[in-house]
């Protein structure tokens, strides 16, 4: 599993570096598909086993074809439609769904060469769902969907075990996406119910509309006080926010510089440590586990970011947080301090795992 996870990363990274140099769907199968069917066992030059131009016939058309069939013992086990990078995918696409019903393949895959939508017929026999039951973005993939995308993996492919977790997975993440939009924007409804009990008053439009960013808040709140319990089950030795380690003046005067001198002058900061900075540092920590000692990782706030750093120096800053807006928080990391990434909750951080695993060992590595 390791690896293939560091193989799938090497694919994410191939994607990052040729998306932009890639304008049409043949380039876009070579360069980026039939890499990503390799990396899953598959052996792309044996057309028994994985063959192009598959014929599907439709109806009464004849030599309809899908662009890939993985095969087993002479039959399609699972139909790819290729479509080019460049080419948004839609919600449902009508070839791949008549295709799907004239063969005896049980998925269907639709993809760009970086987002993949895994297709079964959970809802019908024999009638490809509208919806996919698992989709990923190579690009940026996750650990958790690098864990399911395993089970695809030549040498693990069991129709049974994916068709057992595929309608799991499929409302699993209906319900995150729902989740997400009223983390964001909760419903009229939504915020009734749950000012049912705090509010005694009338439920009128008008109390609606004020108690949207006060759910809205909460919701995020709980989210991350919940994240935070999970991670200090992990973390032992939790700094205490009240102690925070004093500011560096030149530090907060020199943000983008890495290797500029830096004086420490002892002061009492006008600024407080919050519960989601804290979060963030604790969730980097967990991250840098297998990559460095977790008691030389430090953090120091200042004014306009929260820094973490190696062995407490500013000189070996690894990443800043930037939480202090509502709706506008980001990350910087040492090796691109210019560069903000967008991050909604502290434990989008997960997502930059291998960078910041990559820069703590090039901090090591120089000293």
């Amino acid at each position: 599993m390791e690896k293939f996870s560091s193989d799938i990363r090497t694919v994410s990274q191939r994607i990052q570096q040729l998306q932009h140099s890639i304008s049409t769907e043949e380039a876009t199968k070579t360069a980026l598909i039939m890499p990503f069917f390799q990396t899953l066992g598959y052996d792309v030059f044996n057309p028994a086993e994985f063959t192009p131009e598959y014929i599907a016939d439709v109806g009464i058309k004849k030599g309809e074809k899908v662009d890939y069939a993985i095969m087993d013992q002479g039959q399609p086990t699972i139909l790819i439609e290729a479509k080019s990078i460049r080419e948004p995918l839609t919600k449902h696409d009508s070839q791949l769904f008549r295709y799907y019903g004239t063969t005896k393949a049980k998925f269907a895959i639709l993809t760009n060469g970086d987002t993949y939508r895994f297709y079964t017929d959970l809802e019908i026999p024999n009638v490809m769902d509208t919806v996919p039951f698992f989709e990923i973005t190579l690009s940026s993939i996750k650990d958790n969907e690098i864990k399911e995308l395993y089970k695809f993996k030549k040498q693990e492919f069991n129709v049974n075990t994916i068709l057992s977790t595929a309608e799991e997975l499929k409302y699993l993440s209906a319900i995150k996406e729902q989740l997400k939009l009223m983390s964001q924007s909760p419903s009229d409804e939504f915020i009734r119910l749950l000012i049912q009990e705090c509010y005694q008053g009338m439920k009128t439009q008008t109390v609606v509309d004020k108690f949207r960013p006060i759910v809205s808040k909460a919701f995020n709140q709980f989210i991350n006080e919940n994240m935070n319990e999970r991670i200090k089950h992990v973390i032992s030795g939790e700094p205490d926010s009240s102690t925070t380690p004093s500011t560096s003046v030149q530090d907060v005067q020199t943000e983008e510089l890495i290797d500029e001198p830096v004086i420490d002058v002892p002061s009492q900061p006008s600024f407080e440590t919050t519960q989601e900075e804290i979060e963030g540092y604790a969730t980097v920590k967990v991250l840098l586990g297998t990559t460095i000692d977790k008691n030389r990782i430090f953090y120091r706030d200042n004014a306009s970011y929260f820094n973490i750093l190696i062995d407490d120096s500013n000189r070996k800053w690894v990443c800043r947080l930037h939480l202090n807006s509502l709706t506008n928080k980001y990350i910087t990391f040492r090796d691109e301090p210019n560069v903000r990434h967008k991050i909604n909750h502290v434990y989008d951080i997960e997502e930059f795992k291998d960078r910041l695993s990559h820069i703590v060992t090039e901090i090591v590595g120089s000293n």
